[in-house]
């Protein structure tokens, strides 16, 4: 189950350096919407750049402090989904992780969001996968993708999963929020219901 992870209140500063140096894998999946590798400190001054609302962790080890405060000094909201990664052929991913992710990232309200795991190829993979799968890409685009971003390291079991996830899942689970695609400028839009959402664990 993923967690809006509560980032207390700091005095501490953040320095942030002169440079801009983006997470390995880092791309624009979509406009409001970023992928990468695990971001760390020389990552920081780009990441400011993007104004970030949101970030979804993949990981399931505790957030870095050093994150914890840039994300503090910004008020960047901190989305954690603990999947296990799946180099072992008898790991598989979590489909209901991957809704509650998906979930996280149709929300424009969380936007500009951006989502990674510790190298930008697998678990991140699958979740983008996923979602151009919502946006109605044809499978051999979406597996290039993946393949793309994963390298030499492309797993078949994150492929397969990709092709197996049905989309549906999420029409039963939004909530009241419902999302459409608009294809003319490519961005995820929604309009609210009077249904009350799901509450978000935070802690």
């Amino acid at each position: 189950m993923g967690l809006l992870v509560e980032v207390k209140e700091s005095n501490e500063s953040i320095d942030n350096g002169s440079l801009l140096v983006t997470p390995y894998n880092f791309s624009m999946v979509e406009r409001g919407i970023y992928r990468s590798s695990y971001p760390d400190s020389s990552n920081f001054s780009f990441l400011e750049t993007l104004n970030l609302k949101s970030i979804i962790c993949l990981c399931p080890e505790p957030y870095p402090e050093e994150n914890c405060k840039f994300l503090r000094s910004k008020n960047i909201r901190l989305f954690q989904f603990g999947m296990e990664g799946t180099k072992e052929p008898f790991v598989t991913v979590s489909k209901d992780t991957i809704t509650e992710a998906l979930k996280v990232i149709l929300d424009v309200r969380n936007h500009p969001i951006m989502i990674h795991c510790r190298h930008g190829k697998h678990r991140t993979g699958c979740v983008i996968g996923c979602l151009r799968k919502m946006q109605n890409w044809c499978l051999p685009a979406v597996l290039e993708e993946y393949q793309r971003f994963a390298g030499a390291k492309a797993r078949p079991t994150d492929m397969k999963f990709i092709e197996n996830y049905d989309t549906s899942r999420l029409s039963q689970c939004l909530y009241g929020i419902i999302y459409r695609y608009v294809s003319h400028n490519r961005r995820l839009v929604y309009q609210e219901e009077s249904v009350q959402p799901k509450r978000i664990t935070s802690i």
